[in-house]
């Protein structure tokens, strides 16, 4: 692993390779209820409510008979953020888990996640009892800039080992700068 040298600059310390930055690609909120109707609604409402943005169902893969889910029946609910709104609202996210992280939270491709026990414990979340209380996941992918090209639909391509994001990079990038206490 190379260690990225600095070039000091009047405005601030850039790294010497700009392509071996790494930044936030996408957070993803998931409320899992496991059944239709108007439970999934007030998650839907939840989630629309903390990111601004529209979230869209998730169906059933199999049928489970135990559970009462049938196969393509709607049973959960998610939304995918990018650029700003992404690291806004994870900045949020992190506060209701007290900026501490497990490092079991990190995969050895730089990918985090975690879970959120009550969603009223995020900051400008207030209880509603027509609403009720939901648990959410939150999966944040980190990555390179240039990683675009596993996912072009021209000239498709493998991003290299050295330029993955590595689980002690994410680990760093999540310490410095979003400081958190990763235990």
């Amino acid at each position: 692993m190379s260690k990225v040298q600095t070039i000091k600059t009047t405005k601030n310390v850039m790294p010497k390779n700009v392509m071996r930055k790494i930044e936030i690609g996408k957070v993803v909120l998931n409320i899992g209820v496991g059944k239709s109707g108007e439970v999934l609604e007030r998650a839907k409402k939840i989630l629309k409510e903390l990111t601004g943005h529209r979230p869209c169902h998730r169906k059933a893969k199999r049928t489970v008979r135990d559970f009462g889910i049938h196969r393509g029946e709607s049973i959960a609910t998610m939304v995918t953020l990018r650029g700003d709104d992404a690291s806004e609202t994870l900045k949020n996210l992190l506060i209701a888990k007290e900026t501490k992280l497990p490092s079991s939270s990190f995969d050895k491709r730089g990918n985090c996640s975690f879970g959120i026990r009550e969603h009223i414990e995020i900051p400008g979340m207030k209880y509603d009892p027509e609403i009720g209380v939901f648990g959410l996941d939150v999966s944040v992918v980190l990555e390179r800039p240039g990683h675009r090209v596993s996912r072009r639909r021209r000239a498709r391509s493998k991003v290299g080992k050295n330029h993955r994001v590595t689980q002690e990079e994410a680990i760093k990038f999540f310490k410095e700068n979003l400081g958190v206490d990763v235990y």
